[in-house]
């Protein structure tokens, strides 16, 4: 998921929206905290560091209610009879994460009339309608750089699976079988390929280091080049043409928000334009691509693999196209949820709880909409 970097000294000079109509700060009394987290069931207790759970709540609980405030926690966001639902009328902040997201739309801002703070536990803010958020005047934010390093680590895993034809081998092993040649007529090495990552913000920039020892061709586009002397460490090339670079491209690692813009940027008619056999890693958020165009492709071999922990919606539906198509490398969003990521993500959260409840500022790279204005990479 790329994150912010130069452009957020813009954050500086936002002003207040004229529809403005809530307190960007917490204002005093007894507040009640709303958590949608995704169930650990059996596992809860194999790791006591296992906190972005419902059965921990990121482990806030008992300082929050130390501190004399309400904190409901549930894994039940969809429906107009779910226990989210229940608690709209009166919640003063919702925690929701990427991972099992609370879909917060118009429709809920509008029923929320306390509500004054929204908070990702982790990053990407997608599943929050930020227009109507802004015009509400509430304040949203997020713990920037929480798992970049787990997210990037987890996308140059993908890319190797991908390559080396990884899982038809783990297949036969489980089934039984023996051949050498259903894996290798189609499993390469890495090196001298060309991968080409869309967006270089801080995953970007963490994957392109961690393919320099590699010995690949790299590749970048984005809206601002990275930092020259990263750009002569890693050898990466920016393109400033996207059109131009993804044909060129042995490998795609999409590593940009979700915006109007970015929506279904990766439709039929570019794919079509791409190498075939072409490899796709999508980490960031899975409306970016055209579902049914990715399927199809990967069903004619034009996509010669495709892997991502990211799905439209989200938990995937069971009969997702994804699920079923040839030479998928997916998983359920997990990526940025390793226990090291639970822990800072958790830690941010309660950072920025305790800057609300004291009327504080919170760091500014967490913004994603303050007094009605979105974050540069949002707009």
């Amino acid at each position: 998921m790329a994150m912010r970097r130069a452009g957020m000294s813009a954050i500086r000079a936002l002003c207040s929206s004229p529809n403005s109509t809530r307190h960007v700060h917490s204002t005093a009394g007894s507040k009640k905290i709303v958590g949608v987290f995704y169930k650990a069931n059996e596992y809860a207790e194999l790791n006591p560091n296992f906190v972005g759970t419902v059965e921990r709540g990121l482990g806030i609980r008992d300082w929050l209610e130390s501190q004399g405030h309400q904190y409901i926690v549930t894994d039940d966001k969809e429906g107009p009879d779910c226990e989210l639902e229940k608690h709209l009328s009166d919640l003063h902040v919702l925690i929701t994460t990427p991972f099992h997201p609370a879909y917060v739309t118009a429709e809920r801002i509008k029923k929320a009339k306390n509500l004054q703070l929204l908070l990702t536990a982790g990053i990407g803010s997608d599943h929050i309608d930020l227009k109507a958020a802004a015009e509400a005047g509430l304040t949203v934010a997020e713990v920037t750089g929480s798992n970049v390093v787990s997210v990037a680590e987890d996308e140059l895993m993908r890319i190797l699976i991908l390559v080396r034809n990884f899982l038809p081998g783990y297949h036969q092993v489980i089934n039984g079988e023996w051949n050498v040649a259903g894996i290798a007529h189609r499993a390469y090495d890495l090196e001298g390929k060309t991968v080409g990552t869309v967006g270089a913000g801080r995953i970007g920039r963490l994957l392109l280091q961690r393919l320099k020892p590699f010995n690949c061709h790299l590749l970048y586009h984005d809206r601002i080049k990275i930092d020259p002397q990263l750009e002569n460490e890693t050898g990466a090339k920016f393109e400033e043409d996207l059109d131009a670079m993804l044909p060129k491209c042995d490998i795609i690692v999409l590593n940009m928000p979700l915006t109007e813009k970015t929506r279904g940027m990766l439709d039929k008619e570019r794919i079509s334009k791409l190498k075939k056999g072409v490899l796709i890693v999508n980490n960031a958020r899975g409306a970016l691509v055209d579902t049914q165009a990715v399927a199809d492709a990967c069903a004619s071999g034009h996509i010669g693999g495709y892997s991502g922990d990211v799905w439209f919606p989200q938990p995937a539906p069971k009969d997702h196209p994804w699920r079923y198509m040839p030479n998928q490398a997916m998983t359920p969003h997990i990526s940025g949820t390793t226990i090291d990521a639970q822990l800072r993500y958790a830690a941010g959260t309660k950072d920025m709880l305790d800057r609300y409840f004291k009327g504080e500022e919170f760091p500014l790279q967490n913004y994603i909409v303050k007094e009605g204005v979105l974050a540069p990479q949002y707009r």
